[in-house]
């Protein structure tokens, strides 16, 4: 099994939502993050005086799904999220080595 996390885009979240539904993505963990990459940050006007933020807010999605789905995901993320245009996230993927439903004790794949 492998977790596959994505960062993304806020407004590119049901989007990625929908595609990974596509692909028979049950269920996932969505998490509002800040951070920042190669740029920085942005710099921002207010009230005529510039200023940088240093943290883009941003959308953090976790899965879990059998090894062979990884590819699927990846390319229903990836599809999903693109605008073209520096900031549109990262893709990570995780082995997991186990998975515990807590109401069931159903354990691995069947967990999931």
């Amino acid at each position: 099994m492998k977790r596959v996390v994505a960062i993304i885009r806020p407004f590119k979240l049901d989007e990625v939502k929908d595609a990974l539904a596509e692909v028979q993505i049950g269920g996932m963990t969505v998490t509002e993050v800040k951070g920042f990459g190669r740029t920085g940050g942005k710099k921002e006007v207010y009230r005529g005086s510039a200023y940088v933020v240093d943290f883009v807010p941003k959308v953090q999605i976790d899965v879990v799904v059998p090894a062979a789905q990884v590819e699927s995901v990846i390319e229903a993320i990836l599809k999903s999220a693109r605008t073209g245009r520096i900031g549109d996230g990262k893709i990570f993927v995780y082995p997991v080595e186990e998975v515990v439903r807590i109401r069931t004790g159903e354990r691995a794949e069947d967990a999931l």
